[in-house]
């Protein structure tokens, strides 16, 4: 076999290695490569320390500067049980540790562009693996081929070019969590960019991670409020469910979002708001809502905004999911927010055209419907043998002209716990939220619900599906009898109360108020303008009047007879405010 034939082994050092050296490298290489190998020694007077020996893509670094790399690879795999001081587990690893000779991969970029780069020389890399650039630019490993990896880059291209070195790290992609991170905004990796300078984390997690089991799971029956009476009457939200919000631009999605974290004031509840896709200037200003209502107390919002690259907007979501199993796991309630998983898919779509993946329906990978399945499936209510926590994912997926049945809706559709579809039509008449209560469905049903608003709500979504059934017919006749109009007028007064100003959530004793006088028919005077008002108004001055009521309500106690007709005959007695 010629020289060339033969594994090529390169020793870099300050002084030519003495022939028991060189036969002493030439038995390690046959004895880890089952092959000999052809020798070639370099002057390197970086390396006086030491050595530092390459075999194909593989570097034993015996210098100073490859030992303190172990030393910090081994501090840093370091991990204290609860409770546990870390100090005596440093001291314990300085004091154990001793040089491997282990190799570390080292790989050379064949292509870069579009914020993806192909790496030839690295075989034992894994998919989600973090390698490292020169200009300590870091990529995520995503298409793994004979000889080839894919890597999607986070920190731009510019300092990689067609020939450039790649190290691997050994660990899958990360971000820093901890409650530090709370009324703070970060980027995709949680690195801050609000200007408050930085964030010390308590720990990392990786990005990715399996979905908690079955057995670690419990039932969905404690409900999260939203303060949107027309979600909580009739499509509640439970704690470790996932509901869609699905509609057009521009029908309120975000502003739904935004209601339900501000209704999470003092319940405990933590919002994680994840931005993809959108432009900077509106999630400052959506910030700054939140900031005036006193929400970014128990907040964070993560940005992946429209001009960064694909890479990052892809990676958001999976971020911010961990930084809420982080909460999660210490047995708190989460509420967490992709806004929005469209512009998420299509991030993914550019993504994997550019690795060279094969297209399918709409362009879109086989693997898309794979990519949110594994991201919404870790959201759970956790059962109180691992600690009792929970996260609520709200994904909002943007449609076309209302086409449910477009590819990324019906698959997030089939994937979530149940759906708000928000109408077009609804929003330009002045019906807002705009929810479109024959479209929509929550799957949790009546477990999320207390009981005094389950019995409130009661007969509400058949009153409304008689009264759009009616309102049709009636387009097609020009007389209506006093019944016809009277049951439009009370379809018309259960419309109107389910009308919400943004920024004004319900306590649940207004909701169960207004919901058991308007289904007695004691609202029907307050129908027209400045509707919203007028039921302040009179939710005020029942507050005052009976705080006994109140009291019940909020303590979740079920609503008795009489209680229901105290609120009636008040509501009665109030007439026209």
């Amino acid at each position: 076999m010629s020289d060339s034939e033969r594994l090529k082994a390169l020793l870099y050092s300050a002084e030519p290695p003495t022939p028991e050296q060189r036969r002493r490298f030439e038995r390690f290489i046959e004895l880890h490569y089952k092959e000999r190998c052809y020798f070639v020694w370099i002057r390197d007077m970086n390396t006086v320390d030491g050595f530092r020996l390459e075999v194909g893509s593989d570097v034993y670094d015996w210098s100073s500067r490859g030992i303190l790399k172990q030393l910090t690879d081994k501090l840093r795999s370091v991990r204290p049980a609860e409770g546990q001081e870390v100090i005596p587990l440093l001291k314990q690893a300085v004091d154990e540790f001793e040089p491997q000779p282990y190799p570390e991969e080292i790989g050379t970029v064949i292509t870069v562009g579009d914020g993806v780069a192909a790496v030839r020389g690295i075989n034992r890399a894994s998919y989600g693996e973090i390698l490292i650039f020169e200009g300590g630019v870091r990529g995520m490993v995503q298409n793994i081929s004979k000889g080839e990896l894919g890597c999607v880059l986070f920190d731009g291209d510019d300092s990689v070019s067609a020939g450039s070195r790649v190290h691997r790290t050994g660990r899958a992609a990360g971000v820093p969590v901890g409650e530090s991170f709370i009324g703070r905004v970060t980027d995709a990796l949680g690195v801050p960019i609000d200007g408050k300078g930085e964030i010390l984390p308590s720990g990392y997690l990786p990005v990715e991670s399996p979905a908690p089991s079955i057995a670690a799971r419990q039932p969905v029956n404690k409900p999260l409020k939203t303060g949107l009476l027309c979600i909580d009457s009739m499509f509640p939200i439970g704690r470790g469910q996932r509901e869609l919000i699905i509609g057009d631009r521009q029908t309120g999605k975000t502003a739904i979002a935004v209601d339900t974290i501000l209704n999470q004031k003092d319940s405990g509840v933590i919002c994680i708001y994840v931005a993809i896709g959108q432009k900077a200037s509106s999630v400052r200003r959506l910030v700054g809502t939140l900031e005036e209502h006193g929400a970014m107390d128990y907040t964070i919002v993560m940005l992946a905004s429209a001009s960064d690259s694909a890479p990052m907007q892809y990676i958001a979501p999976y971020a911010g999911c961990a930084m809420a199993e982080y909460f999660m796991n210490q047995g708190k309630d989460v509420l967490i927010i992709y806004d929005d998983l469209s512009k998420h898919a299509v991030a993914y779509r550019s993504l994997s055209l550019v690795l060279g993946r094969s297209p399918g329906r709409e362009a879109y990978p086989g693997d898309v419907f794979y990519l949110h399945s594994r991201l919404l499936e870790r959201s759970a209510h956790l059962s109180a043998a691992h600690g009792g926590g929970s996260m609520t994912a709200l994904p909002i997926v943007e449609t076309l002209a209302g086409n449910v049945s477009a590819y990324i809706p019906t698959n997030i559709i089939s994937i979530t716990d149940g759906q708000i579809f928000l109408d077009s039509a609804l929003f330009r008449s002045g019906q807002r939220p705009a929810v479109n209560v024959g479209l929509s469905v929550s799957r949790v049903g009546g477990d999320a619900m207390t009981p005094c608003l389950k019995a409130a709500a009661g007969s509400l979504r058949l009153e409304l599906a008689q009264y759009r059934e009616m309102k049709v017919f009636t387009q097609f006749s020009n007389y209506l009898d006093d019944e016809m109009q009277k049951n439009l007028r009370f379809g018309e007064t259960l419309m109107g109360i389910l009308k919400q100003e943004q920024y004004r959530p319900y306590e649940e004793w207004k909701q169960v108020f207004i919901l058991t006088a308007a289904i007695e028919g004691l609202l029907e005077g307050f129908v027209g303008d400045r509707f919203g008002d007028k039921l302040d108004r009179l939710c005020r001055k029942f507050g005052e009047s009976r705080p006994d009521i109140v009291e019940r309500i909020e303590s979740g106690a079920k609503l008795s007879e009489r209680d229901a007709a105290d609120i009636a005959e008040f509501a009665r007695a109030a007439g026209n405010v």
